[in-house]
């Protein structure tokens, strides 16, 4: 499938800003199952520094905010082809080693609910992906997909005790119980192409575990499936912090007000 994605996020400072810096993973990346066929990316307000590819191997932006501007804006823009691999992405490849995706985070260590949740796997250990779409099963089951209740701050413990949550929420709790079973699991942000809409107001998230003799494999908690062709992944890491699209700084800003623009369309060859 070819999918055409632009992408914009705009911040409103509510003073001049003095000094900032602001990290970006907007690139998707050719990888198994999809291919990058051209990738654009324009700033206002802010000036490129370096690109790098950090630990997790996702392709990075470091740029600095221009001192006394009020508002910055990057919009990316870019075309896609992706195929349908049921979600595997295959072996291990990087610079962070597997054991790694062992280690829990403040955002994905389990607490007493997500342990609850886990109960629940009727799935004998060495169960493989089966084990795995149990536990997304049980996970969606018991944390409503519900926007507005949780922030990039909640861990997945708190959103299961809450019961609510979304697609970052979900992956977390996901990543947090595989690790506790034994699994390497990571967090992965990118791009679904909806079948109802076009525009949309925020990127996706999802899980990836890394199975015996298949590799990574990815989980959509949200929406009770393994990727296919209408997602497009852009960054990984062990939580929502090593993969987040936009992280960073800004000295004398003041609060700041954010504005993102998405539009995810399927795109024929004739175009």
């Amino acid at each position: 499938m070819r999918l055409r994605i632009a992408h914009t996020t705009r911040y409103d400072f509510a003073r001049p800003v003095a000094h900032g810096l602001q990290r970006l993973r907007l690139k998707p990346k050719t990888t198994q199952g999809q291919r990058v066929l051209d990738w654009d990316m324009q700033l206002t307000g802010a000036t490129p520094q370096v690109d790098y590819e950090d630990h997790n191997h996702n392709s990075t932006a470091l740029v600095s905010v221009d001192p006394g501007v009020t508002f910055v804006e990057v919009h990316c823009e870019g075309t896609v082809v992706t195929a349908d691999n049921a979600g595997v992405i295959g072996q291990h490849a990087g610079h962070m080693p597997l054991w790694a995706f062992l280690a829990q985070t403040g955002l994905t260590r389990p607490g007493p609910k997500i342990r609850a949740i886990m109960a629940g796997i009727d799935q004998p250990r060495d169960a493989g992906v089966a084990l795995l779409h149990r536990l997304s099963a049980l996970i969606r089951e018991e944390v409503d997909y519900v926007p507005g209740e949780t922030s990039v701050r909640t861990s997945g413990e708190e959103a299961a005790t809450i019961g609510a949550g979304v697609c970052q929420d979900h992956a977390h709790i996901f990543i947090g119980a595989a690790r506790a079973l034994g699994i390497p699991a990571r967090y992965v942000s990118g791009y679904l192409m909806m079948n109802d809409r076009i525009e949309q107001e925020a990127g996706h998230a999802w899980a990836e575990a890394h199975v015996d003799h298949i590799g990574w494999v990815g989980f959509d908690v949200s929406n009770g499936i393994s990727p296919d062709e209408r997602y497009v992944r852009v960054a990984t890491g062990r939580d929502y912090a090593e993969a987040a699209p936009i992280t960073g700084m800004s000295y004398g800003a003041g609060e700041s007000l954010l504005e993102v623009r998405l539009a995810v369309e399927q795109q024929h060859a004739e175009q």
